[in-house]
């Protein structure tokens, strides 16, 4: 048995890793400036935190063996928290555990350090250029994990594509909103671009796997994502069948969707974010064949199987979300805004 923290652990990865490490018969600590208001809550160590202190960072760090630093300011955060938690916090979880002599520190970073990108597949190789502030941010704090891995800190890094299942909501919990009530899915352009998912309890067994392998393979940098996905339109129009409706995804004009959804941000009435509505018209795929090698990892499931893993997690427990609450991290609903009035006329 080994002693895990899980920065974020309140949170949609959190609560995901949780579970598949106590099914291991593992310790879990999880440090979130959230309640950890899961079934699971009498099974782990709660410390609620914030990652921008130190010391409450050195507190959780006792006793530790590995930490899988999850916790992150998302899109829709503010630019203050962004910086603040992405680089400042990660600067404190990654000294604090070197001080602590912690085997390794799993980060997990994201395939928006490669901005919009020009080719694909990508491969962990290619140039980084972080779009918006939280794309600048994963590229910085991508550098503090270098500086510790020159210090001697296994620091394994995993660029994961959107990964989604049991838990996970805002944008998906739209489109699941969406699907249910009847609607249908509009898409940016033709729909006919491959961009790739990956279901979370894949994500899961690859960072397992990077604290169970020997350090020398491990302290390296890897994309992971689903192994099989068609396209945009053939993907999620699988979540429309199983609905039962009879809906179709519905092409928008590429370029006046995105004006739309850039004017409807800065008012502030959209939730959607730029690096989502800028790269859903084009391809957005990654290599996994680094990960596939080094890590032996095989991922279980497609584009198809996590979209509908996800949905049915959606269904089965929307009578269970917090009513009238709503949020910007990915365990919670995101208020619609002026696309509650779009929605109608699919």
């Amino acid at each position: 048995m080994s002693n895990y923290l899980i920065t974020g652990g309140a949170g949609f990865l959190g609560i995901n890793l949780c579970r598949y490490l106590l099914e291991r018969g593992h310790r879990v600590v999880s440090l979130d400036i959230a309640d950890f208001d899961y079934p699971e809550r009498n099974r782990i160590t709660e410390i609620k935190g914030d990652i921008r202190h130190p010391a409450m960072v050195d507190r959780a760090m006792q006793g530790i063996d590995f930490v899988i630093h999850c916790a992150a300011a998302l899109p829709l955060y503010s630019k203050a928290d962004i910086y603040s938690t992405d680089l400042d916090g990660t600067r404190n979880v990654l000294q604090s555990a070197f001080d602590h002599h912690i085997q390794r520190v799993v980060h997990i970073s994201s395939t928006a350090v490669y901005g919009v990108p020009d080719h694909h597949p990508l491969v962990e190789e290619d140039k980084l250029h972080g779009v918006g502030d939280y794309g600048i941010c994963k590229v910085e704090a991508e550098a503090i994990c270098m500086e510790f891995r020159n210090k001697g800190l296994c620091v394994p890094i995993f660029r994961p594509k959107s990964f989604i299942g049991p838990e996970r909501l805002g944008i998906f919990g739209m489109l699941y909103d969406w699907a249910r009530s009847g609607k249908g899915f509009p898409v940016l352009g033709n729909g006919n671009n491959k961009y790739q998912l990956m279901d979370v309890e894949d994500f899961c067994e690859a960072i397992y796997i990077s604290t169970t392998i020997d350090a020398v393979y491990a302290n390296d940098t890897f994309n992971v994502g689903a192994k099989i996905y068609t396209t945009i339109r053939e993907d999620y129009q699988a979540v429309l069948d199983r609905a039962g409706f009879g809906k179709k995804i519905t092409s928008l004009p590429a370029g006046l969707a995105i004006w739309t959804l850039r004017i409807l941000k800065k008012l502030k009435i959209s939730p959607i974010y730029p690096w989502v509505y800028e790269t859903a018209a084009r391809d957005s795929f990654v290599s996994i064949e680094k990960a596939e090698r080094i890590l032996r990892w095989e991922p279980k499931y497609s584009n198809k199987d996590a979209l509908l893993r996800n949905y049915e997690w959606y269904i089965n427990n929307m009578n269970h979300f917090k009513q009238n609450v709503t949020g910007v991290s990915h365990r919670v609903p995101w208020k619609q805004g002026a696309l509650n009035i779009i929605k109608w006329f699919y």
